[in-house]
């Protein structure tokens, strides 16, 4: 795995004098960068320089800005607020991704679009530097070298398309690490989205053939590879009539076939879904590419910050066993909630009698994601791990009373609003101790408690050990289950529903018991009656629960982001805020930030802002 088995040389070079910035700042200019003909002197040199990118690349896809604009502003989690309506306020700079009411001036656009460039340029300047290499003088085949090249222009098309998901026709086409700045790719933001497109498909395709194909050893898990590169490419595919107004559901379907074939390399299927996210991940069968994690070393900690830890309370370390150096619990993010505030308040917490959105008079069919899973779902329990065996339960949430010692131990008392009371997390949000604003039937994330919602453990926090800890497991981006979620839409959009059933039930079949497995995959799940689209949306849904891609992978392509109704949308009031059951498509697109326009003056703004 190169990313553990290497030093992270990032070069002096690497992250604050690449004008990687360049989008942004006309000015930047390289002063510090070791020369190229001093720094690479053999392979383990290019190596080295390599490893930069996969780092950068940690740092800001995995990081938290681009998950915060990926999962908030969607139906499965939130940023609440709680205490009176004040901690986690920070003058709303997450929750207007909740309310849908950011602007150009919001703080975590700004954030995202300033670290996003970093990896990019870090690209451009690695491919300038690699085209002039002699491959033999530096004791390598021209055919590794090339890999490298590769490798290095994969990377860049994948941060490519994160940026493109969410500024669309506004980006700049920034493929050189010359100090001219490009302005937007044109001025007309449907070519520009067209010539971004097909940028991202043209390096995608250009370079797959030179990429290591994974023969089962694993040893590709941590580089860019082809499988990874290929499905990246259907990825783009899926998402083409978002991107360019056109529909390509069959060639992706057809290039997902491929990867669940095994021509770009040796994959399956877990049998155990918790293999994905525990401390050897990168040995299961189902990872096709994930970002190195380890302790101590390089982008550790912005990945492990940003999954699990967003949700945990500050005294997590009673139930897990464990605290860890260098992060922190954020006791700010939990599931949506499932159910209103209506019913009987009880004295811990969350009401008896309420309604699930779910049913009547609701019924909807986006949000209540714990409520999604069938009570039969093994992942619909509580997580809990056994310090002597060393092994995980299958479960992959905290709701109800919080005891010490996953679970077996005293009652962990509550902070904040509810400070000295035992802790109970509920699936509901609101003020139910009227602090800071009365109890209402339905509530914004603006006015939650510090026990409000059903908190996530997919990425478990289990103690350090020889094979190290919650920090040091890799970080999983493209796994076989998502072509096989592929195939499924696109047979569920040509109206075969029974072939989309087949594909999503190779994968979920995992998730029950021998026992009730037939009955359980025989029935669409709570929420629905029929196998039909928005049961392909919430499939998807659960399956990449809580990994950063609900906007990207699933609500703007089945037109549900702006124009689908879930928990407070319609029902909840602000004082100056809109919240209505359909909002303005604008928000389909993020907006450059004004911060990027002041510098740039060939950038071009989302029309719609």
């Amino acid at each position: 795995m190169i990313m553990k088995n290497l030093k992270y040389i990032i070069i002096v070079l690497a992250v604050s004098v690449l004008g990687l910035s360049s989008c942004t700042d006309l000015d930047e200019k390289v002063n510090d960068r070791i020369d190229a003909t001093v720094y690479y002197q053999n392979e383990a040199s290019v190596k080295g320089a390599l490893a930069a990118i996969y780092n950068q690349t940690s740092s800001t896809l995995a990081g938290e800005n681009f998950f915060h604009l990926s999962e908030y502003p969607a139906d499965q989690l939130t940023w609440r607020v709680w205490n009176g309506g004040q901690w986690g306020w920070d003058e709303a700079m997450k929750t207007v991704l909740s309310w849908h009411n950011w602007n150009s001036e919001s703080t975590i656009i700004q954030n995202a679009w300033s670290g996003a460039w970093t990896a990019v340029g870090l690209a451009n300047l690695l491919l300038t530097d690699f085209e002039s290499l002699d491959a033999e003088a530096l004791g390598m085949t021209q055919e590794k070298l090339n890999q490298y090249v590769a490798e290095v222009r994969t990377i860049r098309a994948w941060n490519y398309y994160c940026l493109f998901e969410l500024w669309g026709g506004a980006l700049p086409l920034n493929v050189t690490s010359g100090s001219d700045v490009p302005g937007t790719a044109d001025p007309d933001w449907d070519t520009s989205c067209k010539k971004i497109y097909q940028f991202i498909a043209d390096e995608l395709d250009q370079t797959y053939m030179q990429l290591p194909k994974e023969d089962g050893s694993r040893a590709t898990v941590n580089r860019a590879n082809q499988a990874m590169n290929r499905l990246l490419k259907a990825r783009l595919l899926l998402n083409a009539e978002v991107f360019i107004h056109e529909a390509h559901y069959d060639e992706c379907e057809a290039l997902s076939k491929q990867i669940i074939n095994g021509e770009f390399g040796s994959y399956r299927l877990a049998d155990n879904y918790r293999d994905l996210y525990s401390i050897d991940n990168v040995k299961c069968p189902e990872v096709i590419f994930a970002l190195a994690a380890e302790d101590g070393q390089g982008a550790a900690n912005a990945i492990s910050n940003v999954r699990t830890m967003v949700g945990m309370w500050y005294g997590y370390a009673d139930y897990f066993g464990q605290s860890y150096d260098g992060i922190g619990a954020w006791n700010c993010v939990c599931l949506v909630p499932s159910y209103d505030n209506s019913g009987t308040v009880l004295p811990t917490g969350g009401s008896e009698g309420a309604k699930c959105f779910l049913d009547a008079p609701y019924n909807d069919k986006l949000g209540a994601p714990y409520e999604r899973f069938d009570d039969r779902d093994i992942r619909k329990q509580n997580y809990v791990y056994n310090v002597t065996t060393k092994t995980h339960g299958p479960g992959m949430f905290l709701k109800g009373v919080m005891r010490s010692n996953f679970g077996t131990g005293d009652i962990l008392k509550a902070d904040a609003d509810r400070d000295g009371q035992d802790l109970v997390y509920v699936d509901q949000l609101g003020t139910f101790l009227n602090q800071g604003r009365t109890l209402e039937v339905v509530m914004s994330p603006r006015w939650g408690e510090t026990n409000s919602g059903v908190r996530l453990v997919k990425y478990p926090l289990y103690p350090n050990d020889d094979a190290g800890g919650f920090k040091s497991i890799d970080d999983v981006q493209f796994r076989l289950a998502e072509a096989y979620y592929n195939v499924a839409e696109c047979e569920m959009r040509k109206g075969n529903s029974s072939e989309a059933r087949n594909y999503v039930d190779a994968v979920r079949q995992r998730y029950f018991t021998a026992a009730n497995r037939a009955a359980a995959l025989s029935v669409p799940g709570p929420g629905f009656t029929s196998f039909d689209m928005d049961w392909m949306l919430s499939e998807w849904g659960k399956e990449y629960l809580g990994e950063g891609n609900r906007r990207r992978t699933d609500l703007r392509r089945f037109d549900k982001f702006t124009q689908g109704t879930w928990w407070f949308w319609g029902r909840a009031t602000e004082p100056g805020i809109d919240l209505p059951a359909k909002r303005s498509t604008k928000y389909e697109w993020y907006p450059l930030p004004q911060s990027a326009l002041s510098v740039n003056p060939g950038l071009i703004q989302n029309p719609n802002y």
